[in-house]
């Protein structure tokens, strides 16, 4: 949109570039890469922008399974994915069925994620074991919490990266990011690339994590 064109068209190029930069951090030995793809707030865009984002998300991976395959990586989901179309969840099941035994990097694409409603998510459960008298309520901690998150074997992430020189969290991983390092780059994710991503990744191996000590 900063160019003038239409916000499908950007939609379109960003959803290229997810390639280019998957293929790049699986090169280089990346475990695990989280794209927020759809938040929760985004339904409060436009009907016609929404739907057409949805039609985006099918035919994309629909397609796009082939390269993650020649690649080894898994292909996996997170959010509210029971709230989405019925079009969307049927390519999410296909995508995660299909890719499950592969043992590559993980792509997990956050769709209709929201992380104040990953942990209402997660309280809901644990209050429902509370009341079936499966738990106690003295037995909720950190790592309980932890196991009823919508993805509770994907490791916390070290880095999270923002394009666009955008300056805030926008809900993402609110309990996961809790001492993750931040790296923000004005360039526009269309035009995230590969030299811009390894340029995050040295600044952060140059990093001292504390993890709140000294």
């Amino acid at each position: 949109q900063r160019r003038g064109f239409e916000r499908s068209y950007g939609h379109r190029a960003g959803a290229e570039n997810l390639k280019r930069v998957t293929e790049a951090c699986s090169m280089i030995g990346v475990k695990y890469l989280t794209v927020y793809a759809f938040s929760t707030e985004n339904w409060k865009r436009p009907t016609a922008e929404v739907s057409q984002l949805m039609q985006l998300f099918v035919e994309f991976f629909r397609k796009y399974d082939a390269e993650l395959e020649a690649n080894n990586i898994r292909l996996r989901f997170t959010g509210r994915i029971q709230e989405l179309p019925q079009a969307v969840q049927d390519t999410i099941n296909e995508a995660e069925s299909g890719s499950f035994a592969r043992t590559g990097m993980q792509l997990i694409i956050a769709f209709n994620y929201g992380g104040r409603q990953e942990i209402i998510d997660a309280a809901q459960r644990i209050a429902a074991a509370v009341e079936a008298g499966k738990i106690s309520a003295n037995e909720v901690d950190e790592a309980l919490v932890t196991k009823h998150l919508y993805m509770p074997d994907v490791p916390d992430p070290d880095l999270i990266i923002r394009s666009s020189g955008e300056m805030r969290i926008s809900n993402f991983l609110l309990w996961e990011s809790a001492y993750a390092e931040f790296w923000v780059s004005d360039v526009l994710w269309p035009d995230f690339d590969r030299a811009t991503l390894y340029k995050a990744l040295y600044d952060f191996n140059g990093r001292e994590r504390r993890f709140g000590g000294v």
